[in-house]
């Protein structure tokens, strides 16, 4: 099998390649039949939006053609974002969204064929290696209701990241909780990057 390399995006290198990533997305999401369409068109609705976001930073794998993507953005300093949060939000983590110093991983996909090869762990670390922030957020679907984790926050955990709490049925910033997620609860996860 071919090696997949990994290649930094620059927000116009983005833009050019949105059809790419949107074929990933709607692959790797493959929503519901007949869903592909409306998948994608929201897909591409977001990515827009997010690809003007400060601090937008991309990584693509790249095997002959995308095989995976990871990408996101500063949150804004206002802390919208975090209404609708479960609960009350740590000072620390309310600080250091006011001083600009958050991230969120809005996306990481993959295409099923090259799940379980490391591909989504190495994309996760080239997209965070370079950050100059503080603390990393994800928001995704939450564990179903027999207590057992969905595939994204399982992989979190297994990275090290720590489960903050629940987004309440509200989209943050306009639909920056994820793939399709309009209305949605999402669990929320965070990490402090490495120094």
């Amino acid at each position: 099998m071919p090696e997949v390399y990994l290649r930094r995006l620059s927000r116009w290198q983005a833009e050019q390649q949105r059809d790419a990533v949107a074929d990933v997305h709607v692959a790797a999401y493959h929503g519901a039949a007949g869903a592909e369409y409306r998948d994608r068109q929201g897909f591409l609705s977001r990515f827009e939006q997010h690809v003007q976001r400060p601090a937008f930073d991309m990584v693509v794998a790249d095997m002959g053609g995308l095989v995976g993507c990871a990408y996101g953005y500063r949150i804004p300093r206002t802390g919208d974002w975090w209404s609708g949060l479960r609960g009350e939000l740590p000072t620390d983590i309310e600080e250091l969204t006011a001083s600009g110093r958050t991230f969120l991983l809005a996306e990481l996909m993959v295409l099923p064929a090259h799940r379980r090869g490391g591909v989504a762990t190495r994309l996760g670390e080239w997209l965070l290696a370079r950050l100059d922030t503080d603390l990393v957020v994800a928001a995704v679907d939450p564990s179903g209701d027999d207590g057992q984790e969905n595939a994204a926050a399982g992989t979190l955990h297994a990275w090290g990241w720590t489960r903050l709490g629940v987004l309440g049925s509200h989209t943050p910033s306009g639909s920056d909780a994820g793939p399709g997620r309009a209305g949605a609860a999402r669990e929320v996860w965070v990490r402090r990057p490495p120094r």
